[in-house]
């Protein structure tokens, strides 16, 4: 039982550092800032962070949610997304345990909550996100090559629709960065998965949006890159189970 709960422990202050780090990324990608060379910083006074006010979780709790120079407010989204993502890798680790698949979906959950933060805020998922869980899917291709027609389909089987809706609308149906999306986690995937994923995706979208528009004023446009993300996360944990339930529902399997 120790074991077992100490490997736990260490998932998730795993999936809380690689956490710190998508706040890096989700900061700096939109202002096309070096991810890499820029030293972390405070967004208020440019104080240079120093390696104990970076500890995940820890160092927001221990400075109150200020920077130890000026005092400045940091934002509660660091600690979010490193929680979230911690908590995520867990989920991951609990669905699939330990082996390529579970290594494969932590890294995409992690590009999600990317792509989700940084297109609920500029309307735009960044080109290198997509690309990122591309590369994911060539490697599942690679480690699942019995599998390879469905993850082959799954590149295209919802990526070409919605890119004849984007040609159709000139862009005002869908975006471009929504298509890259579903192709590329749909090489991940498979098109069974990522069918069902992007139907998760305009159901949560749909309802979640309308709701926002009545109770917060939202207007009609919506990034449809955080409720896509939402489809194909629980798509990767429960999209087996749930599919199979929908084939026995209706006497197909």
């Amino acid at each position: 039982m120790f074991p077992t709960i100490l490997l736990h422990i260490l998932i998730f202050l795993y999936g809380t550092i690689i956490g710190s780090f998508l706040n890096v990324c989700i900061c700096r990608i939109p202002k096309k800032e070096n991810i890499v060379t820029v030293r972390s910083h405070c967004v208020s006074c440019g104080y240079q962070l120093k390696w104990y006010d970076l500890v995940p979780l820890f160092s927001y709790l221990a400075l109150g949610g200020k920077c130890r120079r000026c005092g400045g407010k940091i934002s509660v989204q660091y600690p979010l997304v490193e929680a979230l993502n911690g908590g995520l890798y867990l989920l991951v680790f609990w669905r699939y345990g330990p082996g390529i698949d579970s290594l494969l979906y932590c890294f995409l959950f992690s590009a999600l909550i990317v792509l989700s933060v940084i297109d609920f805020r500029t309307y735009e998922i960044p080109l290198g996100v997509n690309l990122f869980i591309l590369t994911l899917g060539l490697i599942r291709v690679v480690t699942d090559l019995s599998e390879w027609f469905s993850h082959g389909i799954g590149l295209l089987s919802v990526s070409i629709p919605l890119l004849l809706l984007y040609l159709a609308t000139k862009g005002r149906g869908i975006g471009g960065g929504d298509v890259k999306l579903m192709a590329a986690a749909g090489l991940l995937l498979g098109w069974k998965l990522n069918l069902l994923g992007f139907l998760l995706g305009c159901i949560l979208g749909s309802v979640i949006h309308v709701c926002r528009m009545k109770m917060a004023g939202e207007g009609r446009v919506l990034a449809m890159g955080p409720y896509l993300a939402m489809g194909i996360a629980v798509s990767v944990i429960w999209g087996e189970q749930m599919i199979a339930w929908y084939l026995s529902f209706t006497g197909l399997n």
